[in-house]
């Protein structure tokens, strides 16, 4: 008996050795991109180039940065932030109010309502590119900030991924409000909203890493160089700087900090969210 139980104590043993040197090499596989823009970002040109590669940089500069910011770089990175923070709270207030209507209303058609969102999630931008082209000049927004952030208003997966975490709501609560006297104003900001937090803060996350990166639509409706992104004008240093990849590093440094401060500060709201949206009520 005993023999056994030492047998699978040393079969579980070896188990967890394998599943974690297995992790471990999965994480520095993950992490060592991000590792080598780090670096590079203080080598120099021919440092960053050399061959075999200097995997620290010895004279560490700033050289990189300097040469980054003669160009409009701090504008870049300002309507970066103006586009990835005001979508973030347009999507989080338009996706937690319709996916509320949708989990806790009932009123004719609503699962086709759904379904068609659903639908959406499944369209391609390159789909929807001209009637939207047309639709943001009519409005008279191309080559302005607002129309990378007004499409963004009816995000078909955040009124998805809401709907879903509304569920998980007890209805009880609303029907007591309602004999309470409350209106549906005040149901949804003292009560629905308090409740769904998680949910908005994954949404949150999610929305602002989608506006932040969302090149393509940058790339379409901005044309001006003082209202590029930063990932739209680090393409153009690209073509400008050409193969000094001390420069492109450095602002591809400046551009991930955002998205990996947003998911550190908000990890735990984050987790919980998904977590707790993926259960059905």
């Amino acid at each position: 008996m005993m023999g056994s139980q030492l047998q699978k104590n040393k079969e579980s043993l070896f188990a967890n050795i394998i599943i974690y040197t297995f992790l471990t090499a999965l994480t520095v596989f993950f992490i060592f991109p991000f590792y080598w823009i780090l670096t590079g970002a203080f080598k120099q040109q021919l440092v960053a180039v050399a061959f075999p590669p200097q995997w620290f940089p010895k004279e560490p500069t700033f050289i990189n940065f300097i040469d980054l910011f003669k160009q409009p770089t701090t504008r870049w990175i300002s309507n970066s932030f103006i586009i990835a923070i005001l979508t973030m709270l347009l999507v989080c207030a338009t996706a937690t109010s319709a996916g509320y209507v949708l989990a806790k209303k009932r009123f004719v058609g609503v699962k086709t309502v759904f379904w068609i969102f659903i639908a959406a999630m499944s369209l391609p931008k390159q789909v929807i590119l001209i009637p939207l082209v047309q639709l943001v000049s009519s409005w008279g927004f191309h080559d302005t900030l607002a129309a990378c952030i007004l499409p963004a208003a009816g995000w078909p997966f955040g009124i998805f991924l809401m709907k879903q975490f509304t569920q998980t709501m007890p209805t009880e609560l609303i029907e007591a409000a309602k004999i309470d006297g409350y209106g549906e104003f005040k149901i949804f900001t003292t009560i629905v909203v308090p409740l769904v937090k998680p949910g908005i803060a994954a949404l949150a996350i999610f929305t602002f890493i989608a506006a932040w990166n969302d090149y393509f639509s940058q790339l379409v409706f901005l044309n001006s160089r003082v209202k590029l992104t930063l990932p739209l004008g680090l393409a153009t240093l690209a073509q400008e700087f050409g193969a000094n990849y001390g420069v492109l590093m450095a602002g591809a440094l400046l551009a991930s900090i955002p998205m990996i401060a947003i998911f550190l500060i908000f990890q735990k709201s984050f987790t919980q969210g998904i977590t707790m949206g993926a259960v059905k009520g």
